[in-house]
């Protein structure tokens, strides 16, 4: 018996496991797919949203600007990379000045602080890349960027460390409420908990409907992106974004914490939940509207391109609530939901303890967690000492983001412990670069298979039936 169960490891659900890991409490977090941050956290914007774009008094709002604030701490605790580059909505006549002008009374009435109209010649010095006909735009310092999946894991790994648990490849397809306690069922297993916490994303309102809540249905919001090389990290230093629309805050063009340039993404309403598919026709459409915000962007250095799927909920605004007893929804997470991530959990600790759950604090909870990018982020006195007391760090295992045998190991050995490719894509970059894998994939899946004792063959690029290898051609 669980004293609360979390269905979805994603970033939301990962940083609730967390902040009630703190607390005297069994806690599972249940994840459908074979890894977390599968879902929405993997194909995001990396965007730490300042808070201007919100509805005034609306949960967006208000989370995201308490968010924003936790985010350096929370990133500094758990070791993932935060860089605090700022953000500029850039605008291109003067009814775009005059939108920008309400989201700076906006965002100033949500508690923002810091945010300027630029005009051109403002916006040069401090980019000088930017687009052609761009004549104005609003600047936030307080923008940031992050790498969302890596927050997933570290958190989900720090609730681990206090005792958490974690079940992958457990989708929940019954809830049955006995009075004092619920019963989650999958197609071959079963749980009980006290208390359910609802963050199954595009799925958030079919877990809800299994305890008897049909107040508000969710669709998916597709969202194409392209990555470029690192080698055009540095063409803007701040994440720039067109003004908004009523479909989302457009095509955006940012740097990565990790030096690569992002674009994305588009925002085409649909009603398949597994549709993740790229297109040619929205390739060149990103790009097109991309270089129009910032100039210089070459297509021929864009190593890959993705599609996430947003949560977009039939209410306008986030629903954390608790429509039934012993039991909260965490649902429509669309943006700014990773800039919200740490303060959605503090709110649904604070909502779970008004219907009844007692929350004691632990003696000494473990709080801090090392970085998974330690041995990268290391002086190279540091690397050499490293190197000497364990030689796997010597071995380059990804040529193109250097990422040695010992990192991967450390991942493999370290919760919440990965068991694809996709998983130490996650954890160690390795995959991430040029070559997208071409020629580490296969010392990786040999890791892979004699640490978790499986066949090379077995190992999966994602989990199911995404096997990698079809057959053995020699002996």
């Amino acid at each position: 018996m669980y004293d609360v169960v979390i269905i979805g490891a994603g970033v939301v659900g990962g940083m609730i496991a967390r902040e009630l890991s703190f607390y005297n409490l069994k806690i599972c977090l249940l994840e459908k797919e074979n890894d977390v941050a599968m879902g929405a956290t993997k194909a995001n914007s990396a965007i730490v949203h300042a808070g201007f774009d919100a509805k005034v008094g609306s949960l967006k709002a208000k989370l995201n600007v308490r968010g924003s604030q936790m985010m350096p701490q929370v990133a500094k605790d758990l070791g993932v990379k935060y860089i605090n580059n700022g953000s500029l909505v850039v605008g291109f006549n003067e009814e775009d000045e005059k939108t920008l002008e309400s989201l700076k009374e906006r965002g100033e009435a949500n508690g923002v602080e810091g945010l300027k109209i630029l005009n051109r010649e403002e916006i040069l010095k401090i980019e000088p890349n930017i687009g052609k006909g761009v004549t104005c735009g609003l600047y936030a310092p307080s923008g940031a960027i992050i790498c969302p999946y890596d927050l997933a894991v570290s958190a989900i790994g720090n609730a681990m460390d206090n005792g958490a648990e974690l079940r992958c490849n457990f989708e929940v397809t019954q809830i049955k409420d006995l009075g004092s306690h619920y019963i989650l069922r999958s197609q071959d297993k079963e749980i009980s908990a006290r208390y359910i916490v609802n963050c199954a994303g595009i799925y958030s309102d079919k877990i809800a409907k299994m305890v008897g809540d049909d107040t508000f249905c969710v669709h998916p919001r597709r969202g194409e992106y392209l990555l470029l090389d690192k080698e055009c990290g540095d063409i803007i230093s701040h994440t720039i974004f067109v003004t908004p629309s009523k479909m989302g805050k457009g095509i955006l063009v940012s740097p990565t914490v990790d030096g690569n340039l992002l674009l994305g993404p588009t925002a085409v309403d649909t009603e398949d939940k597994g549709d993740k598919s790229t297109t040619v026709e929205f390739f060149e459409s990103i790009l097109d509207i991309g270089r129009k915000s910032v100039d210089s962007i070459p297509a021929n250095k864009t190593i890959t391109s993705f599609c996430g799927l947003r949560s977009v909920g039939s209410t306008g605004d986030f629903i954390i609530n608790s429509p039934v007893k012993r039991y909260v929804n965490v649902a429509a997470i669309e943006s700014p939901g990773l800039s919200s991530a740490p303060a959605i959990a503090e709110y649904t600790c604070q909502l779970l303890t008004s219907i009844g759950l007692s929350l004691v604090k632990k003696e000494n909870p473990i709080t801090k967690r090392k970085s998974m990018h330690h041995f990268r982020e290391a002086t190279l006195e540091e690397k050499n000492q490293m190197i000497r007391e364990n030689p796997s760090y010597g071995k380059i295992i990804c040529r193109c983001e250097g990422v040695t045998e010992g990192e991967i190991l450390d991942a493999i050995r370290r919760n919440p412990r990965p068991t694809d490719l996709d998983g130490i894509k996650r954890r160690t970059r390795a995959q991430m670069g040029r070559c997208q894998g071409g020629f580490c994939s296969p010392y990786v899946i040999e890791l892979l298979s004699r640490e978790l004792n499986i066949p090379y063959e077995k190992i999966t690029k994602f989990g199911g039936e995404s096997y990698v290898i079809a057959k053995e051609t020699k002996k």
